[in-house]
């Protein structure tokens, strides 16, 4: 199996927010349609970082006028745009994601996605590099397929597991090697070890799995 991992951006309503205020997220295009003559396409998606910025994310968006439905509720956001064409108006169904697509608080969007045959792939980044700003191919492998991505609801987080996962990924536990520990972590959350830690273990086996190779 072909997988090609891929970093890219472009002029996104949600992409450019993610950068303006300090957001990341995991995202899953749904539809993509016609109507009145205008292309609407739907997505949805888990958003991670300080409460006060992910408001302010969901208020700019509202007012943003190729945003023609927008739904929030806790940390998942239902979007329908209008758009030009995107980079996954061009996916084809030979190909599949081999995780979620992710993006970061620069705006990049990661993508890991596989087919049976190279020349689907190459065809699709053919396709996709006129669409965006910046591309990067991170590499094309011809690989054995251990992990594939199947789209699910998005995981609902408490908001004391949410406020243990963003400070978590806020103060460098993800990152290799850590920048702090858990005790560390308890301590600005001000309350106990054993309760920060069943918070954030609890937001980990819900939402951890699919990012964190993005964390990186």
């Amino acid at each position: 199996m072909w997988v090609a991992k891929i970093r890219l951006r472009h002029d996104c309503i949600i992409g450019n927010r993610c950068r303006k205020f300090n957001i990341m997220m995991q995202s899953l295009d749904l539809n993509e349609e016609k109507k009145n003559g205008k292309v609407l396409t739907s997505s949805i998606h888990q958003l991670i970082g300080d409460d006060r910025n992910i408001q302010r994310f969901v208020s700019d968006l509202k007012k943003d006028e190729r945003t023609e439905f927008v739904e929030f509720n806790g940390q998942t956001l239902f979007l329908v745009e209008t758009a030009k064409k995107k980079p996954a108006s061009e996916f084809s169904k030979k190909m599949f994601f081999v995780k979620p697509m992710v993006l970061d608080t620069n705006g990049y969007e990661h993508w890991e996605i596989a087919s049976h045959k190279k020349e689907i792939l190459m065809d699709f980044i053919k396709r996709v590099k006129p669409l965006v700003d910046e591309f990067e191919l991170l590499s094309l492998k011809d690989t054995s397929l251990q992990n594939v991505y199947f789209p699910k609801v998005m995981p609902k987080l408490t908001a004391l597991q949410k406020k243990a996962l963003e400070l978590a990924i806020k103060e460098g536990y993800y990152e290799t090697p850590k920048k702090t520990n858990l005790r560390a972590l308890a301590k600005l959350s001000k309350v106990s070890l054993a309760t920060y830690q069943k918070h954030l273990q609890k937001a980990e086996s819900k939402i951890i799995p699919d990012i964190l190779s993005f964390l990186k």
